[in-house]
Parts: C-alpha cells; sequence; structure tokens
C-alpha cells in the first residue's frame, strides 16, 4: 500500500473502538433482519465476529468473510428494514479493516453500520425520520473521546442524496463537534 501525504497510523486498541462502536448500533437492529429471515444466520455471524475482535481476539479473514456474508443476506432480505439491518451488521464486521488513509471514503468504516441501524429503525416503523433521528443522537451519545480521536483523522463524510448517507453525514458532523 503507498503512503500519501496526510496517511496516519491506527493501533489495534483505536480499530477495536471503532468496531465496538459499529456492533453496538448493528446488535440494537438485528432482530429486524432476524424476523425477516429467521433461518439465515449471517448477519448474527458478522455482529459476533465483530464483537470477538472488538473484546480483543486478533482480528482475522472471519471479519472481512462475515461481512461480505452478512452484505450477501441483505440482498435475501424481503424487506428493506431488514437489509439496512443485514448492512449494518456487515458493517460492524467490515469495521475492523478500517485503513490508515486519510480519504473520505474511510469515514463509513467508522460510521455506516450506524447510519444503516438507523434507517432500518425508521424503516421497521413505517418509515419515520424521528426514529432514524433519535438513533443517530444517541449513536453520538455513545461515542467515546478515543472514537471521535480516530474520526478527526478523516476528512468529513461527504455530503449525500441518500438517506443513508444523510444520517451518516448527520452523525460526522455532530461527532465532530464534540
Amino acid at each position: 500500500m503507498t503512503i500519501e501525504p496526510g496517511d496516519f497510523g491506527l493501533t489495534m486498541e483505536e480499530l477495536r473502538v471503532v468496531a465496538r462502536y459499529a456492533v453496538e448500533s448493528a446488535q440494537e437492529v438485528l432482530s429486524i433482519f432476524e424476523e425477516d429471515r429467521p433461518d439465515d444466520r449471517r448477519p448474527r455471524a458478522a455482529v459476533e465476529a465483530a464483537w470477538t475482535f472488538a473484546q480483543g481476539a486478533q482480528r482475522t479473514k472471519l471479519q472481512r468473510i462475515t461481512a461480505l456474508d452478512a452484505h450477501r443476506a441483505a440482498r435475501d432480505a424481503t424487506t428493506e428494514a431488514a437489509q439496512a439491518a443485514a448492512r449494518a451488521a456487515g458493517d460492524a464486521a467490515a469495521a475492523a479493516y478500517l485503513h490508515p488513509l486519510a480519504k473520505a471514503t474511510q469515514v463509513g468504516h467508522i460510521l455506516r453500520a450506524a447510519a444503516h441501524a438507523a434507517r432500518a429503525a425508521e424503516l421497521a416503523a413505517g418509515g419515520d425520520q424521528a426514529v432514524g433521528t433519535r438513533l443517530i443522537e444517541q449513536a453520538c451519545q455513545r461515542a467515546r473521546p478515543a472514537l471521535v480521536g480516530v474520526l478527526r483523522r478523516y476528512p468529513p463524510a461527504p455530503a449525500s442524496k441518500n438517506r443513508v448517507g444523510q444520517l451518516m453525514k448527520t452523525l460526522d458532523t455532530s461527532l465532530r463537534s464534540f
């Protein structure tokens, strides 16, 4: 990997902080997927893999594989809420692979699980955006200073026209204002 100006290092402990933050969000909405696809364990496996890393185990291909599998499970879900919940699980497992590259695209590894979780909750509530906004506020309150410190090393999340991107941008802006 080529090191560009502005790139930086990340410790395993910092990656664990990011993974824990992501999996806490995904855990909140996992049941939305499981109600839709009760026999499909792929998102749960991703959440378990994320917790395994966040709690101190080595980062392995388990996180990558389960992340991809959870995203595949999203395609099999029959509701948009279940799709978003599965994506939150996949994003949580993928958080272990945040790269120390000063690119806004990396912010998704930190915040996209929370944004997908918020979207899943609002869709499960009939599209009530106040529900998603409330989950974003809770995600803000849950953020530890170490997480905000990692986030601030990256450029801000880009503006977006889709709801998940908007939720992620709102969360990003709020966390950076701490």
